[in-house]
């Protein structure tokens, strides 16, 4: 059976090259390009030696694009550093294609890098350093601010338009025992399933990997005058620039012949479970996330292929259960809902409800609904698209004449004149937020759920526990220290919602409070 290795690559083809010239910054006295102070996104550290063992200096900090506006100046280009292997391609390896052993490349290194300065300093140009402490620095000041980039389901539209959707432009496999690689329709995936963090026996690593065929197929497509993306490390990594890149209006949807609706159920007929299948809308999933990989993290085989009911080697012993409930995981069902909860339409509420008790039957019969009688269905996508549809995405809610309409404030009397919260106000605008909402509208059905978002621990009623029952005046401190008194309590979830939820008020004592005018004010002016 060949084993196979797959990649999904070809990365930035479409990125204007206006962002090659985008966002200038003074560096050393001229002007240059990315990065900001002592900070930048083409700092390429030179510790190849380590392979060897130890280090006998320390490794040198490359900056990439500044070298590169340097040869560009004098009419070089790449091929001042690089050299093409025999497809034509540029190494991403200094001055080699291979590696070499550790005197080769450390000649490579001295024999090129001090002799382009010398030329250069020469010539009357700014130039690098000469000597071995100038490159190899004990204390270096700069760092490193290169921002991952992600192929995102826009960026996939426009590499797969410009390619007239060959997806063999990008996406290969790998045959061991040819040694050669091969496309194979219907098998493309995320190149970051088989390429890695480092390089592995005949598998180059996600970086090389991107570099070797991003790079080198932007800079042929700017030898031909095509429109082409970034050939400089500031065009992809630079945060600010990543934020300038074109988004499709209409983004199409990725054809692998998934499917629009699965029924997630365990695989091992032999072992029984208690709980009802689940489920799952495929098709709407794909369109919440910007890749397959949030979900898909390892492959694009169906979860129960790895996480079977007991887990089994291959999915690292998480079983099915645990793959889809672990909070902390955001690529399971549960992880993910949560992480959706600290959106600023949901955290006001879900601060606190998030200590709410999530374990009753009704609670996972959300998710794992009751199935029709058996033999209602012959195939399990037309269940599962039953099943979906039988969903009411609907919030029940309180009539508005049984919602106060303000709640008034006493306790700081002293100092302020009473507030009041424009309650029903704030109510109809957390509806009004669930309503707009598919998850919330889901899981939101019960009347008293915005209730619970402030009476967070009372009983579900339509006139729930107040806070003052609970949260008492600061004499009561002593008695509960983990329960903060009545002012305390106003104004951390006040206070604490609005800034969560980006609200831009009421976060300051007069937004809510008029102050009270003093009695001998009020005499002076008499």
């Amino acid at each position: 059976m060949k084993a196979k290795h797959i990649k999904w690559g070809a990365i930035f083809a479409l990125l204007p090259i206006a962002f090659l010239f985008y966002g200038m910054i003074v560096f050393g006295g001229q002007k240059y390009e990315g990065s900001t102070q002592n900070c930048f996104t083409d700092g390429i550290l030179i510790n190849g030696l380590a392979a060897f063992g130890k280090l006998e200096r320390p490794e040198v900090l490359f900056l990439h694009d500044k070298h590169t506006d340097a040869l560009e100046k004098k009419n070089k280009d790449c091929l001042t550093c690089h050299v093409k292997d025999k497809n034509n391609n540029l190494s991403i390896k200094f001055k080699r294609i291979e590696n070499v052993s550790k005197d080769e490349v450390m000649d490579i290194y001295h024999l090129n890098c001090i002799n382009c300065h010398n030329e250069m300093s020469a010539s009357g140009d700014k130039s690098g350093p000469v000597t071995c402490g100038e490159c190899h620095r004990d204390k270096v000041e700069e760092s490193l601010c290169r921002a991952p980039i992600e192929i995102d389901k826009s960026l996939h539209g426009r590499h797969s338009k410009a390619y007239e959707n060959k997806c063999e432009t990008c996406h290969h496999e790998y045959n061991p025992e040819t040694k050669k690689l091969f496309y194979e329709k219907g098998k493309e995936s995320s190149c970051r399933y088989c390429h890695k963090d480092k390089t592995e026996e005949n598998r180059m690593s996600m970086s090389m990997a991107a570099h070797t065929q991003c790079v080198n197929c932007h800079k042929k497509n700017i030898e031909e005058q095509k429109t082409a993306g970034p050939i400089k490390c500031s065009g992809c990594h630079d945060a600010k620039k990543q934020q300038l890149i074109s988004k499709l209006d209409t983004i199409p949807r990725l054809e692998r012949k998934q499917p629009d609706a699965a029924l997630i159920k365990n695989n091992s007929p032999e072992l029984a479970t208690r709980m009802n299948f689940v489920p799952f809308d495929h098709k709407a999933h794909e369109e919440y996330n910007d890749t397959c990989r949030v979900c898909h993290h390892e492959s694009l085989n169906e979860c129960t292929k790895c996480h079977t009911l007991l887990g089994i080697k291959e999915g690292s012993n998480v079983s099915l259960e645990s793959s889809m409930h672990t909070k902390k995981e955001k690529s399971s069902c549960i992880g993910c809902h949560e992480a959706k909860q600290k959106d600023k339409q949901c955290i006001g509420c879900h601060t606190f409800d998030s200590s709410r008790k999530k374990s009753s039957e009704d609670y996972c019969a959300k998710c794992h609904m009751s199935v029709p009688a058996q033999g209602t269905f012959t195939e399990e996508k037309d269940m599962s698209n039953f099943l979906l549809i039988s969903r009411k995405l609907t919030t029940d809610s309180y009539n508005a004449e049984e919602i106060p309409e303000k709640v008034v404030m006493k306790d700081l009397v002293d100092k302020y004149e009473q507030a009041e919260m424009p309650h029903r106000k704030i109510v109809e605008y957390f509806e009004k937020s669930i309503n707009s909402n598919k998850l919330s509208g889901y899981f939101h059905k019960d009347k008293n759920t915005v209730c619970n978002g402030c009476h967070h621990n009372s009983t579900s009623s339509v006139k729930p526990t107040r806070c003052g029952n609970c949260h008492g005046k600061p004499l009561a401190e002593s008695e509960n220290l983990d329960k903060p008194v009545l002012m305390t309590a106003y104004h951390g979830l006040c206070i604490g919602c609005h800034k969560e939820m980006e609200l831009g008020k009421a976060t300051g004592c007069a937004d809510c409070h008029k102050e009270r005018k003093k009695w001998w004010n009020n005499s002076v002016n008499r």
